[in-house]
């Protein structure tokens, strides 16, 4: 993917490569490859791109931003429209919101900001944000009531395309990554534009999450995480079989897409900054602020420019209002707002009608903010870790995103992880659950590492935490700002001008920012023996059946097909019944027999294997894995059990 380039909409990208002949088709992985590397000619608003001495492909998106229009890509070679040079470019654009011509890159007041938009998206391998858009409810086909019992029959037309997009994904995870090229990315998005004209809006999320992941994993971004991947092709499988099935959840549906809602008038309070660093080059500041009832809220700036983007953009102006804040300022600051615009991940728009007038900052000791230190731990995270079965991914994964403020004491370094205990509100004397804090971004440029390693120099000390949990991760949370913990010397000392909070990422403690250690009191310890509790994910041999699914996502039906010729040799079955988990035996036993099935015609010759198959038994493999996990991940923050 060139950063360089506008988003482009999934049908126009499918729609080029559809128009290829099968000889083209082979060679477009390879152009992509080559394009996406290539300097990029800008006037003004038109992107030229050179490929080779005869053809020059010209760019010219709509007001969005974003290409949605076949006619907006022209190329210069005799072969055009259905030529190779233009589906390559639009391989290598990133790929953009179908609906984002419709307002998806402007916050309701007419300013465009797309390029923020897509470098928000672009930063979820990084950061994991929600698409910075709002959902509104779809009104239901004519003909199609919802039922009593709270289900909606589909029309012919919403099954057909739910089937259209099981086949696409399908089709994609027996590839497995090296093999799921442009071609089948573009039968994905195919599908994916089918099931969006049906109203199937959050099966046709999940394919583009599909698609983006893929690219990434094609392209080893350094922002690529396997585990995302996984998770959004089992969501989409997940979806459009239970759509398929039977008559579905109305939220199996989705709803579909617009920019930003009326927020009318707010006060909101600064929490801290969080740098955006994305493997697609962009890079930027998000500050986090919390309103006077406790909704959170955030104004993002995050544009081209990676590392040194986000270094800069800490004390960036505040595009919001009269834009007379800095980022630094309003991380410690506030504002009062009328007029406002709010996306649903609660970021501020910053359309001409909003007007902003900042505000003195609170302490983390006060108001709105010290309610955020008001609950246990245990808590906050069980309603944040609260998922039920079906439930929409992305308002999921917002739920467990949600900041999460503690009082910790620190016990030292443990490997990677600083260690600590909870003191938990109103009891500061119990002991509470055990944790361990892993850095928000390990980037070398950002502070977060270097920070989290002084504070471990220090057992002993009491801190106040603002942070994100983990939810793949036994009782981890990655915190992104810190704060003297009141009535208390064993505690940080902040300089004046920091206003009592010291974000993670940017401000780089020292050693006169900790207490002396003659006032620090007896860190405690971790277990009677000293050492780190067991961690039940890593101890259980669940890391067998989750390496199974893995192989199978990265390197296709083949590779899983492998075990099932050896047989057990490994001994990976039997370790997951000896350990109890014997439902992960059978399905690991489904799954790589499965992959190695194959059909035979009347003369004995072997035929194309069944994709469907494969694909159910992947899905109840990886659906069965994930519950497991989750359940043993939520164990991990109960008090009484062992941590890690």
């Amino acid at each position: 993917m060139n950063a360089e380039l506008p988003p482009a909409a999934p049908d126009v990208v499918a729609a080029a490569v559809q128009g290829l002949t099968t000889r083209l088709r082979k060679k477009l992985d390879a152009a992509i490859e080559s394009y996406a590397t290539v300097p990029v000619v800008t006037d003004g608003a038109v992107r030229r791109v050179r490929c080779g001495e005869d053809a020059e492909v010209t760019l010219r998106p709509g007001p969005s931003g974003t290409v949605t229009e076949a006619d907006q890509v022209v190329c210069s070679c005799l072969l055009a429209p259905r030529c190779l040079h233009r589906a390559a470019v639009l391989g290598a654009c990133p790929l953009g919101d179908a609906d984002s011509e419709a307002g998806s890159s402007t916050d309701g007041d007419g300013d465009g900001d797309g390029a923020q938009q897509e470098g928000t998206e672009a930063a979820a391998g990084t950061t994991r944000s929600a698409p910075a858009t709002t959902r509104t409810t779809v009104p239901l086909a004519a003909g199609t009531p919802a039922e009593p019992g709270g289900t909606v029959p589909l029309t012919d037309v919403q099954l057909a395309a739910a089937s259209g997009l099981w086949t696409a994904a399908a089709a994609v995870l027996a590839a497995g990554v090296p093999a799921a090229g442009a071609v089948p990315q573009a039968e994905l998005l195919r599908a994916a534009h089918t099931a969006r004209l049906a109203g199937l809006h959050r099966a046709e999320a999940a394919a583009l999450r599909v698609v983006r992941a893929l690219r990434g994993a094609r392209a080893r971004h350094d922002g690529h995480r396997l585990a995302d991947l996984i998770a959004n092709v089992r969501e989409l499988l997940l979806t459009t079989a239970l759509l398929a099935a039977a008559d579905p959840d109305p939220a199996l549906l989705g709803t579909a897409r617009r920019s930003y809602r009326p927020g009318g008038s707010l006060r909101v309070h600064g929490v801290c900054r969080e740098p955006v660093i994305a493997a697609t080059g962009y890079g930027g500041v998000v500050t986090h602020l919390v309103s006077d009832d406790g909704r959170w809220f955030s104004v993002a700036d995050v544009k081209p420019g990676g590392p040194a983007r986000a270094q800069g953009a800490a004390t960036a102006p505040v595009a919001l209002g009269s834009g007379s804040l800095d980022h630094g300022q309003l991380a410690r600051g506030g504002l009062l707002i009328s007029g406002a615009t709010v996306s649903s991940d609660g970021r501020l728009g910053s359309g001409k009608g909003v007007r902003a007038t900042p505000l003195t900052g609170r302490s983390w000791t006060s108001g709105p903010l010290a309610a955020l230190f008001a609950r246990p731990l245990t808590e906050a995270v069980a309603e944040r870790l609260a998922v039920t079965p079906g439930a929409d991914p992305e308002r999921a994964e917002q739920a467990a995103r949600e900041l999460i403020g503690c009082d910790l004491v620190v016990v030292g370094a443990v490997g990677e992880y600083l260690t600590a205990r909870e003191l938990p509100p109103g009891r500061p004397d119990t002991e509470g659950i055990h944790i361990r804090l892993a850095p928000s971004n390990s980037h070398p440029g950002l502070a977060h590492t270097a920070n989290l390693r002084r504070l471990a120099s220090r057992p002993g000390l009491r801190l106040r935490v603002i942070g994100r949990l983990d939810p793949d991760r036994a009782a981890t949370l990655r915190p992104l700002a810190v704060a003297p913990l009141p009535d208390t010397e064993a505690t940080l000392r902040l300089p004046a001008d920091w206003q009592g909070r010291a974000d993670l990422g940017y401000d780089r403690l020292e050693g006169a920012h900790l207490p002396p250690t003659d006032v620090l009191p007896a860190a405690p310890t971790l277990d009677e023996g000293g050492s780190v509790p067991a961690d039940p994910l890593a101890e259980a041999p669940l890391w067998r059946l989750r390496r199974l699914i893995e192989i199978a996502v990265s390197g296709g039906r083949r590779a899983v097909a492998q075990p099932a010729r050896d047989g057990d040799r490994t001994g990976d079955g039997a370790a997951m019944r000896r350990g109890g988990f014997h439902t992960a035996a059978a399905l690991s036993a489904d799954l790589t027999a499965e992959a190695d099935r194959r059909t035979r015609d009347v003369f004995g010759r072997t035929g194309d294997a069944d994709p469907d198959g494969y694909a159910r038994a992947w899905l109840a493999a990886a659906v069965y894995l994930t519950g497991v996990e989750r359940a043993l991940i939520r164990a991990t923050w109960q008090p009484g059990t062992a941590s890690y």
